[in-house]
């Protein structure tokens, strides 16, 4: 990209990316599908289809009112128009006054012909195309455009034959109803043109392999938003649909297959030539989530899951993917700042390194030619500015060129950088700072090593002094990137007239939007003239022999200037017999056809004008070698640029001759000795006020280089680095380039370890890639071990076998020491880091007393599956606390102090993602329990539900309070979870009855808990599931057998229940006796009240920490059934009180 507008000049064709509006002064548009944002910044590729619109800035809708009224406008060729007088002899440019008459012989003129595009006046949108190097097609695709309805009406399609001279209108060949809507021009064969039709109405695509000839259209299943043709294989392209996936088509759009879905818009990319190893290789930037990217290559046609690879390790930012030349880059955003790799000859990425107090806020590319990257950085302490940094070859190490650039954002958003590229003379660059407050301009001859202002003209356009002094009064351009191709642009220069820029621009203290004129310089920058004291678009003729200006304006013109001799005289020349209102100029560069084309109308209403123009006219024959004159390119009388003295060609000005496209512009070219100024500063060192420079405050230039040992030498920088593209010559001692010095062993210092997106979490089974570098040592005879925390350890010979990572990947969730281990001869150092390695939770279980004793410790278990370790933090909350209480543990002891019910939320916490439940515990003085049992019949009917297990328990209390005469405000029932179904009964006292009635109410408990025990070993708690299945509800106990008529159940179910219960109480004195031991076990004891201390540990190598599976893990069935075996289980019944559970047996 030439500079950080962005602009689609490098892309397929110029027209292909712009909307131009009519009238000079009005904005202009453009259609792109990649969706600019902070971040890296790449130019406008083949993305984007954009058109010229009429009537749409008020400025020229107010003028044109004038002319509502239809013009009859005669299409006139091959009429001639000039105007000529003698012009005046002095130091100011001249101008030849218009005068209309028939040219003599030899005598300058222009050829034009006029072509009026019938019955399209209505058509609002057009883009024009020329087809073909030097070729005579162009084609021209005009739309109506409802605003209301949001969507083409109409359009029409026209072609010419004759370079524009007249149209054939080609509707009929693409189908008189097929509405179009956009028009492409393969880049790389420009006789094939691909149509798409509008898909409100149908979605084809028309293809023509002839310069428009003649089309055959292909259905299509899905809507195309943007294309992107193939740098060298002319059939292959990609396309992107509005719901963000991409195909991609290898005989030019006649079949489609998907290559990816979810991709981002603007962020495909093909192969670049002679660095991927496949032609049709595919870059893609994939939406993963909210802000998360991955970087995809695969094949074109071939890009299934396994056949896709993913080379940058992790997630990426969205919209940050950009592949140009040899550079891929990309940004991950981690705690709200950002870093920034690059992939240098598709390479391993690589952090990219800019002095280490610039902490940057946003970067942007602004250019990678010359194998070196140009990027805008806006630093920690900068808001409306960015500063131009620049790189070295990898594209790895930045460093500072000039602070302040001026910013600003274009209509899509993207960042417009004041920054231009000069065309034609290597390492020259023209940018805009902000000095004090003020924008003023400055240019440099070395590539960003010296700034300087630029000399205003000695006088302005009408020949008066202006009196500019330098430093306090220069000349200022605007150094905006034209976004459409149909204008100039506020700044031209052109590789085949070296040393020629045409800008708009003034002169004073600083930049400014008023008094603006237009200014040249043919010496480079040297020295500056005024040519026009108003705005014109000016361009290049003839290769860069002529120069075309016409005048920007809201009122219609008729007239524009031409200048053979640099801007010194300008001829005025009539285009049109009427006054048109022009929205654009078309030409094609470097070709030999001499042809203009101007867009515009009469009026507001009148159909579109093409105004074709020959200005083969103004020469009279090509040049030879006496019409040809050299000069030397200098920096202010220094001869010296980038290193070598450069004379150059040029036409003699006035001579009317026409300029060899293949001419050689650099006469001769010699090489210079080297200075400072032909170095840069390299990284960590920055240029004082002598000249020279000097280590940073924060830089350590004696730390050794990675790939020195004991044996062999290496090269140490001196502090600078040669400006890439400089051709000087060091003569003798080579002073400013690296020096070759001894190693001498070193012990290793500075060992530094990390992951590679500097993350201390990963999912588990995961690849996470550790990186060790090392400041200083003898790191090809260090030893590099590195302890994974999982009882794995790998070790290196040495560091650099270790420089693209070292990967490893974890199976089971915990937090891990990791530890990286350097050792050589004089000595050794360790870094460490502690990884996390955790897993999603699907579900968490809350296990909490349904009845607890006041003022008696309790202990509460949240069971998480899939298991994990000592990765997650519990919150605890009870009743209305304003504070959770926070745990890395999963149970806790709590003390109910309150009668009555008491609600208990524990929520999980695992990285950013949050799972709560919770529980009802009623809280008493005393209480007493039973467990329950029920008939086999229930377990086939039980779909082990919450909501089911609530209904069951409010029907046998209710059936308890109905046999028993008990209130069923004094009962619960809570059933478990899984098979076969149980069941606790809890009896609580009667709430009237007072503290002192303590003992009695306790009796009377005992009686209740005596008259419940009776009732359900006599089968008298009974309920109906079904109209055909009662269910019996028993008490479980110790006994062999439950206390019922044996012919109430089947013989083989009494087998099943007695060698149940034999089980169950076997489990629970199990339980009992090593309840610490299971932590998703609570039981209240009296010599409960201690508690293990909690302890947070770290795996590593030799540490013993037991980790439970997720297959050895308990399901929710096997954990209530061992909470419920852990609380009675063996006792017909429990009475609780502050001082203990006291089991009793009836």
């Amino acid at each position: 990209m030439k500079n950080a507008t962005i602009n689609c000049l490098d892309s397929t064709d110029d027209l292909l990316c712009y909307w131009l509006t009519f009238g000079w002064s009005a904005l202009s548009f453009c259609f792109v599908s990649i969706q600019f944002n902070p971040g890296l910044l790449i130019k406008c590729q083949q993305h984007s289809t954009c058109f010229m619109l009429k009537g749409q800035d008020p400025t020229i809708s107010k003028i044109a009112t004038a002319e509502r009224k239809k013009r009859s406008v005669p299409s006139y060729s091959r009429e001639r128009f000039v105007q000529t007088v003698q012009g005046v002899s002095s130091a100011r440019p001249e101008y030849r006054e218009a005068r209309v008459s028939n040219p003599r012989q030899n005598e300058p003129h222009l050829d034009t012909s006029t072509f009026a595009l019938s019955g399209d006046s209505a058509h609002n949108q057009a883009m024009v195309h020329w087809s073909g190097h030097n070729s005579s097609v162009i084609l021209i695709l005009t739309k109506l455009y409802d605003f209301n309805l949001g969507g083409v009406t109409e359009s029409s399609l026209w072609r010419s034959t004759d370079y524009g001279s007249t149209y054939t209108k080609l509707n009929d060949k693409v189908g008189s109803r097929t509405v179009l809507s956009y028009l492409y021009v393969c880049p790389t064969n420009k006789q094939k043109i691909m149509v798409l039709s509008d898909p409100e109405v149908e979605s084809a695509v028309l293809i023509s392999s002839d310069e428009g000839a003649s089309f055959e259209k292909h259905p299509i299943n899905f809507n195309i938003l943007s294309l992107l043709f193939h740098p060298a294989q002319e059939n292959w392209i990609l396309a992107y649909s509005h719901d963000s996936k991409l195909y991609s088509s290898m005989d030019f759009g006649r079949k489609w297959q998907l290559v990816h879905d979810n991709v981002m818009p603007g962020r495909f990319y093909w192969a670049v030539m002679g660095l991927d190893r496949e032609s049709d290789v595919v870059h893609i930037e994939t939406r993963i989530g909210k802000g998360r990217a991955q970087y995809v290559k695969c094949r074109a046609q071939r890009c299934t899951e396994g056949n896709r690879q993913y080379l940058f390790p992790g997630h990426v930012d969205t919209n940050s993917l950009v592949v140009q030349d040899e550079y891929v880059f990309t940004q991950v955003t981690k705690s709200g700042r950002a870093s920034y790799f690059v992939s240098y000859m598709r390479e391993s990425f690589k952090r990219m390194k800019l002095p280490k107090y610039c902490l940057p806020k946003d970067m942007h590319i602004i250019s990678t030619d010359e194998k070196q990257v140009f990027a805008a950085v806006q630093e920690w302490n900068q808001n409306n500015t960015y500063s131009l940094y620049i790189s070295d070859s990898p594209g790895v190490y930045f460093i500072l060129s000039l602070e302040n650039l001026r910013t600003s954002r274009g209509l899509a958003g993207n960042l417009l950088v004041d920054f231009y590229k000069v065309e034609g003379i290597n390492g020259m660059y023209l940018a805009n700072k902000l000095v004090d407050n003020y924008i003023k301009t400055f240019i440099t001859y070395n590539k960003g090593q010296t700034w300087s202002l630029l000399p205003a003209p000695a006088t302005d356009v009408a020949g008066n002094n202006l009196h500019c002094i330098l430093p306090f009064c220069s000349l200022h351009l605007q150094l905006e990137m034209s976004e459409n191709p149909y204008t100039s642009g506020p700044i031209t220069s052109k590789k085949s007239v070296p040393g020629i820029i045409v800008a708009t621009g003034n002169i004073g203290t600083q930049l400014s939007s008023a008094n603006l004129g237009m200014f040249i310089t043919s010496d480079a920058g040297n020295s500056w003239r005024q040519i026009f004291d108003e705005e014109y678009n000016v361009w290049f003729l003839d290769n860069g022999g002529a120069l075309l200006a016409v005048l920007q304006a809201a009122a219609p013109i008729r007239h524009l200037w031409i200048s053979l001799d640099e801007g010194k005289k300008w001829d005025r020349h009539s285009f049109s017999l009427a006054p048109l209102y022009v929205d654009g100029v078309l030409m094609e560069p470097e070709s030999d056809n001499h042809i203009i084309t101007f867009f515009g109308h009469f009026s507001h209403r009148s159909e579109w004008q093409l105004i074709k123009i020959d200005y083969k006219g103004l020469f009279s024959r090509r040049c030879m070698d006496g019409d040809y004159q050299t000069w030397y390119l200098h920096n202010k009388g220094e001869l010296c640029v980038m290193g070598e003295k450069q004379i150059y060609m040029k036409r003699r000005p006035g001579n009317r001759c026409m300029l060899a496209q293949d001419y050689s512009r650099i006469y001769s070219s010699e090489p210079c000795p080297c200075t400072a100024y032909d170095f840069e500063c390299d990284y960590g060192w920055e240029r004082q006020a002598d000249g020279n420079c000097s280590p940073a405050f924060w830089f350590n230039p004696n730390g050794a280089a990675k790939s020195c040992s004991t044996s062999q030498s290496f090269l140490n920088s001196t502090g600078y680095r040669k400006v890439l593209s400089n051709n000087c010559k060091e003569a003798g001692r080579n002073v400013y380039s690296p020096r070759r010095q001894p190693c001498h062993p070193r012990a290793p210092r500075g060992l530094q370890l990390s992951t590679s997106q500097g993350e201390l979490s990963s999912p588990v089974g995961s690849n996470v890639t550790f990186m060790v570098s090392l400041n200083e040592g003898d790191s090809l005879r260090t030893s590099i071990q590195l302890d994974f925390g999982d009882g794995i350890k790998i070790t290196y010979s040495n560091l650099s076998r270790a420089d693209d990572g070292i990967k490893h990947i974890y199976r089971t969730t915990g937090i891990y020491r990791v530890t990286a281990t350097a050792e050589n001869s004089q000595g050794s150092d360790s870094s460490t880091l502690f990884l996390h390695i955790t897993s999603p939770l699907e579900r968490v279980y809350l296990s909490a007393p349904i009845v607890a004793v006041r003022g008696k410790e309790a202990n509460l278990t949240a069971v998480v599956w899939p298991s994990h370790t000592r990765t997650l933090t519990f919150f605890w909350w009870f009743d209305n606390s304003s504070e959770p209480i926070i745990t890395l543990e999963g149970s806790i002891s709590h003390t109910f102090q309150s009668e009555g019910k008491s609600k208990v939320t524990v929520q999980v916490a695992s990285g950013s993602t949050v799972m709560q439940d919770s529980k009802v515990t009623t809280v008493k003085e005393f209480f007493r329990s039973l467990l329950l049992s029920f008939s086999p019949a229930l377990d086939e009917h039980n779909p082990d539900i919450p909501e089911w297990r609530e209904d069951i328990g409010r029907v046998v209390r209710t059936a308890l309070s109905q046999v028993s005469g008990i209130h069923e405000d004094q009962l619960l029932v809570s059933l478990y979870p899984g098979l076969p179904t149980t069941a606790e009964l809890f009896i609580l006292p009667d709430e009237q009855t007072s503290t002192e009635h303590k003992s009695g109410s306790e009796a009377a408990l005992e009686m209740i808990s005596n008259i419940f025990v009776t009732a359900l070993n006599q089968g008298l708690i009974q309920f109906e599931l079904k109209a055909d299945i009662r269910i019996i509800v028993y008490m479980t106990q110790q006994t062999l057998a439950p206390l019922v008529d044996s012919n109430s159940l089947p013989s083989g179910s009494a087998m099943l229940m007695l060698l149940i219960v034999v089980f169950v109480g076997l489990a629970a004195f199990f339980i009992y006796k090593f309840k610490r031991k299971i932590p998703w076990v609570h039981v209240q004891t009296e010599d409960s009240h201690e508690k293990d201390p909690e302890v947070i540990s770290t795996v590593g190598q030799n540490d013993t920490m037991s980790k439970v599976k997720l297959s050895e893990f308990p399901s929710q069935k096997e954990l209530m059934e061992k909470e419920l075996e852990a609380r009675n289980i063996g006792n017909p019944f429990k009475i609780c009180t502050v001082v203990g559970c006291e089991h009793r047996s009836h």
